[in-house]
């Protein structure tokens, strides 16, 4: 039986999302238990749908003309039809977060690096996380177990249980 969490459903769904998405992105987060044990199953089948279709990607040769008209032959890498799938029902189930200029970085250099990159997060678990989960489910023979849960102990003012929820590395 899923939680309530003490909201309504519209609610609850825009919660878990959002902390799906911030653990992710960033890593860890801190929150109550109630709400980590929630997030970590729902983070747990994004990165098993990951895992289970990254390596799906199809080789095209394609023929580019330049502005001389001098033909040359090009390889694209595009995402197989189990990807595709993935990806879209990935990016239904987070809320996208966008890249963050750096400290010292100049505006040129941001553009430069963040031009390619339409969906930061997705790119994120697809080429960051699934390679590395899909390599430990080899060396250990299981899936699952991504996140890891800390106990803090309770918040002051409510007594609510606050926990730190981290991806295993």
């Amino acid at each position: 039986m899923a939680r309530k969490l003490g909201v309504n459903a519209t609610q609850r769904i825009a919660l878990i999302k959002n902390q799906a998405s911030a653990l992710l992105w960033h890593g860890k987060i801190e929150t109550t238990e109630a709400r980590a044990k929630e997030v970590a199953s729902y983070v747990a089948k994004i990165i098993t749908l990951a895992v289970n279709t990254y390596a799906d990607t199809v080789e095209t040769e394609v023929k580019v003309a330049d502005g001389k008209g001098k033909e040359t032959s090009k390889t694209l890498i595009k995402d197989g039809v189990k990807k595709l799938n993935a990806r879209r029902k990935i990016m239904s189930m987070v809320n996208d977060l966008q890249e963050v200029k750096g400290f010292k970085e100049s505006k040129p250099d941001f553009k430069k690096r963040t031009k390619a990159i339409k969906y930061p997060l997705i790119e994120k678990i697809f080429d960051e996380y699934a390679p590395k989960y899909a390599s430990r489910k080899e060396e250990k023979g299981q899936g699952g177990g991504y996140t890891r849960i800390y106990k803090l102990g309770p918040r002051k003012g409510d007594a609510a249980e606050v926990v730190i929820i981290e991806l295993v590395d």
